[in-house]
């Protein structure tokens, strides 16, 4: 049984969730009192080495379009509330929820351990995505650099690579990015959930604002790399009304490309987005919910390959139709980007020159 609205912890600043769920993995869970108070509004961020010996991850996923993904990162300091890859930091015997978002595991390793991949001659070049799982512009990366110098040994492999991303930190690279367009090896996918700035600091509270991120299509467009909207993902009963506007919103900064994802829910995510809707709109949270419900059969998620990311039912089929209409009344096609690989060539094994450099000798 969920806890009623008064028995709910107090939002923090800054953060998605409000406590660290019992991890589904382990017998014995620790709670930590200090996290509900109202003078403990921040937890820090604590960063841990991840020393991964292999970086490039491996996806079987009939719903996704790539079959290999790169995340310098494993938890996410973004704190989507929603956030359907908080269950993955379970493995880690840690917790779905605060853990997650301030915990984060760095790969201090990963550009070298991605050289070292691509250098082999068992790589079989391919699209890679940055990241499949947590955001590789997160808060972070600012200071620590992880997605830029992975970008770098791209760039000078010529792989292709997709982005997607919540961040306009992601226009500190349009000199890498530009430079692998040259190539038709990258797109730029920038994920606009709300145009409701107050929503989105409530569920996305260290993600860049809409205005900023639409600023970064347009700054992408501008400098000549293929860049479109995530309308991901689509809540029901909160931000599926928005639907055209954010499509608007996109194509006239520049995004060529629009897809919609609903939202996921796997795992402990369905409690904790519970917990995040009745703190902060309680006289919503039923809708929502029962929406959810409307859409997976009459639970919160269902993992069926062909539905998980889009729904079933009478619901699902109205967000298509308006969806089809708002992309096809500003004219941005159906399509993905092709990416090439025909430019590839591995990397040197060794220390690496300047950025574009070319080979001697």
């Amino acid at each position: 049984m969920s806890p009623t609205v008064t028995d709910r912890r107090p939002s923090i600043r800054g953060r998605g969730s409000a406590h660290n769920p019992k991890n589904r993995f382990l017998p014995l869970a620790v709670e930590r009192e200090a996290w509900t108070l109202a003078s403990d509004t921040d937890p820090k961020t604590e960063v841990l080495e991840d020393r991964s010996r292999s970086i490039i991850s491996r996806n079987d996923s009939p719903d996704l379009g790539f079959d290999a993904s790169l995340n310098p990162y494993r938890g996410c300091e973004t704190g989507c509330a929603y956030c359907y890859a908080r269950p993955t930091h379970e493995y880690l015997g840690l917790s779905a929820g605060l853990d997650f978002e301030s915990r984060i595991l760095v790969k201090p390793e990963a550009p070298e351990l991605l050289r070292q991949e691509l250098a082999s001659p068992r790589w079989k070049p391919q699209v890679l995505v940055l990241s499949g799982v947590t955001d590789p512009y997160q808060p972070l990366e600012r200071r620590l650099g992880l997605t830029r110098r992975c970008l770098e040994v791209l760039v000078e492999a010529r792989n292709p690579v997709g982005i997607v991303t919540k961040h306009h930190r992601v226009t500190r690279d349009i000199d890498l990015l530009r430079e692998l367009a040259r190539y038709d090896a990258v797109q730029v996918q920038l994920s606009v959930t709300t145009m409701d700035r107050s929503l989105q600091r409530k569920m996305e509270p260290r993600a860049s604002t809409p205005e900023r991120r639409l600023e970064a299509i347009a700054r992408l467009a501008e400098a000549g790399i293929p860049v479109g909207v995530n309308v991901a993902p689509v809540i029901p009963g909160l931000t599926d009304h928005e639907i055209p506007a954010i499509v608007e919103a996109a194509a006239g900064a520049g995004a060529g490309r629009a897809i919609y994802i609903m939202l996921r829910l796997p795992h402990g995510v369905a409690g904790l987005f519970e917990d995040w809707l009745r703190r902060h709109y309680p006289d919503r949270a039923d809708k929502v919910l029962n929406r959810m419900r409307d859409l997976r059969g009459g639970s919160l998620y269902a993992s069926t390959f062909g539905e998980r990311m889009r729904g079933r039912g009478p619901f699902a089929q109205q967000v298509q139709r308006l969806f089809d209409l708002a992309r096809a009344k500003h004219g941005i096609e159906p399509r993905d980007y092709d990416l090439s690989t025909e430019h590839f060539r591995p990397p040197r094994a060794g220390p690496q020159l300047g950025l574009f450099d070319e080979p001697t000798g």
